[in-house]
């Protein structure tokens, strides 16, 4: 049972994320160092990350699902079901990961996520092609991302929107439907993650708490704050991490 103070800092880093993601996405670079100082193992930290703000994520994407659609050939049924399965296997595999190997593993991610975001977040306008791409190409990306989301999972809306509008959705299409499909993947590895016995419940509740009074807050703040100031801030915290990780 962590102190209270412990606590505390975690709903602290709560309130934060649920800020961070609605006003600009990356909140996982908050919950997850937090849960490390907290004294989890890496896999511990990740797992209880995913399940603590699956709760806002949902809220978020279920607001805007009338918007999620599919594009180049899949219909988003098809979509949806693809990221379950691929967040089905990424959580499994997280799951027989060695904490050791996952703890060597991680500045890599840390270091890939934080690029993706970097690229995600200051990018002048969407990448948009003239046509959409191959049904299978699209289907093999998402399968892709939707394991790596269930793995570890910093990034993926980048990635998401990249490879959407890429293969011809609208920017605000894209924008819905990768929420949808990101919720999907976290379902799915929320459930596993559930009944791995990995998971500090005390911890996640609180950050649980911090990231829905986070995700009100952002939502007042996302008119009155400029959103670029918390990308820079989480891109920041990204490089910080990726350095401490590699060093330690």
């Amino acid at each position: 049972m962590p102190e209270l103070h412990t606590i505390l800092l975690l709903a602290a880093a709560g309130l934060f994320a649920g800020t961070q993601n609605a006003l600009a996405g990356g909140g996982s670079f908050i919950t997850f160092p937090a849960l490390l100082l907290a004294g989890l193992n890496p896999v511990a930290a990740n797992m209880t990350s995913t399940v603590a703000m699956f709760p806002s994520q949902a809220t978020s994407a279920i607001a805007g699902r009338k918007f999620a659609e599919g594009v180049s050939g899949l219909t988003f049924p098809q979509l949806f079901t693809i990221s379950i399965v691929g967040g089905i296997f990424g959580a499994i595999l997280l799951w027989i990961t060695p904490p050791t190997f996952f703890a060597k593993l991680v500045p890599w991610l840390v270091l890939f996520a934080t690029t993706m975001f970097a690229w995600g977040a200051f990018r002048r306008q969407p990448v948009q092609a003239a046509s959409s791409m191959p049904k299978w190409v699209l289907a093999v990306i998402q399968s892709c991302i939707a394991v790596y989301g269930g793995y570890f999972g910093g990034g993926i809306g980048f990635l998401m929107l990249a490879a959407l509008t890429i293969a011809g959705q609208q920017i605000r299409a894209a924008t819905a439907t990768k929420n949808m499909l990101a919720m999907a993947m976290n379902a799915s590895a929320t459930l596993i993650f559930a009944f791995s016995g990995m998971i500090s419940w005390p911890a996640a509740l609180a950050l649980c708490a911090g990231g829905i009074a986070g995700g009100l807050l952002g939502s007042w703040l996302i008119y009155r704050l400029p959103p670029q100031l918390m990308r820079i801030f989480v891109v920041i915290v990204g490089a910080v991490l990726t350095v401490y990780m590699f060093l330690r």
